[in-house]
């Protein structure tokens, strides 16, 4: 092997293992992210995640990379010894999700505890399934969930878990208005705000009529409407105007068809920008939008919601991000300091501003 071959062979080597390491600090890394913070391109980390789950040492997911045992410890962490353990419930272990786990698993094993990791279905059943088995877990002390909580019987859901005797907090949800949760506590993304910060962002690049596209039943999308509507009002604008609809589709087979339909209605309406949740859904219409001869960002501006994928389109999308990691950080320590100060300890319920990450779909040539 020459110099120069070795010399690349071990950096690739320490680069790995810098990716490995971020993966054990984490619970899990998002390419997107660390591509940037390694100073390398995001095909690069892709390749360096190959070769670590190849060798057993990770396992990949959508977008990212996780450890290949949801009850894995980080390295150089200490090991929960008789301590606290808790128990948390997730949708799904991938797209945005991996995110606030990594943030969730950070956060417990900087504090020595014990977390039991379970994936559901965005299920109600399914949670309160996974919801049974950990509550038989010898010596569980409390709980983080992230139930449906627009499904129409999730008040039901949020009654039984504000009854139990451990502490419970939703991460990245929050109760709705009505439901029996006075001792439920909550960290959350204030997806209100962020549409909110896109629609101004949008706004001050000379747009008035800005639409509004979302998947019919995310938990998310309520809040969206609600900060998109309000920010409209606020800058004079007439939500009524601009382009509102339901965003699924986009990804199914057949989607030229929804897209056209889409690309009719913003000619109709005369909607000139766009905010589309999910990101997935805003890089296919972005894509579409090119095909059809469009200049996004001159005929048409897209601010997608997410921030998972939006920097991989052409051209790279605009995207409002959520505090992810950090949503499941606090919710951890929001139940751990529930533990230590019990009773006394008033109920807090956490929103988190998100960060808007401006690229070439919206802003003008």
């Amino acid at each position: 092997m020459s110099n120069d071959e070795l010399a690349r062979s071990t950096f690739a080597q320490q680069r790995q293992d810098q990716v490995l390491h971020l993966i054990r600090a984490r619970g899990s890394i998002v390419v997107s992210e660390v591509a940037p913070e390694l100073g390398v391109s995001e095909l690069t980390i892709r390749r360096d995640v190959n070769q670590l789950a190849r060798r057993g040492l990770v396992k990949r997911v959508h977008g990212g990379a996780t450890l290949p045992d949801p009850e894995a410890t980080f390295s150089g962490a200490p090991r929960n010894r008789g301590g606290r353990t808790i128990g948390m419930v997730v949708p799904s272990y991938s797209y945005y999700w991996p995110s606030i786990i990594a943030g969730a698993r950070a956060a417990a094993a900087t504090a020595g505890v014990r977390l039991l990791l379970r994936t559901s279905s965005y299920d109600l059943a399914d949670d309160r399934r996974q919801l049974r088995n950990l509550l038989q877990t010898p010596g569980l002390q409390g709980l983080i969930l992230a139930p449906d909580v627009s499904a129409p019987d999730s008040p039901e859901l949020l009654a039984e878990l504000d009854a139990l005797d451990l502490p419970v907090v939703l991460t990245e949800r929050t109760a709705p208005p009505g439901a029996s949760a006075d001792s439920l506590e909550w960290a959350s993304s204030d997806h209100a705000a962020g549409a909110g910060m896109a629609v101004r962002h949008l706004h001050d690049q000379g747009h008035r009529r800005i639409g509004l596209l979302y998947p019919q039943n995310s938990p998310t999308s309520r809040q969206l409407i609600d900060g998109w509507r309000d920010e409209l009002r606020r800058l004079g604008e007439d939500p009524a105007l601009p382009l509102t609809g339901i965003s699924d589709g986009f990804l199914e087979a057949g989607r030229d068809t929804a897209l056209d339909r889409t690309l009719e209605a913003v000619d109709a309406t005369g909607t000139t920008a766009l905010l589309i949740h999910a990101d997935a859904a805003a890089v296919a219409f972005v894509q579409h939008c090119t095909d059809q001869g469009l200049h996004v960002g001159d005929d048409l501006a897209v601010v997608a919601y997410d921030d998972e994928v939006a920097a991989l389109g052409s051209p790279p999308v605009s995207a409002i991000r959520p505090p992810k990691e950090y949503v499941g950080r606090l919710t951890v320590e929001l139940l751990l300091a529930r533990l230590n100060e019990g009773s006394q300890r008033p109920v807090h319920r956490v929103r988190i501003g998100p960060e808007l990450h401006v690229r070439e779909s919206s802003v003008r040539c």
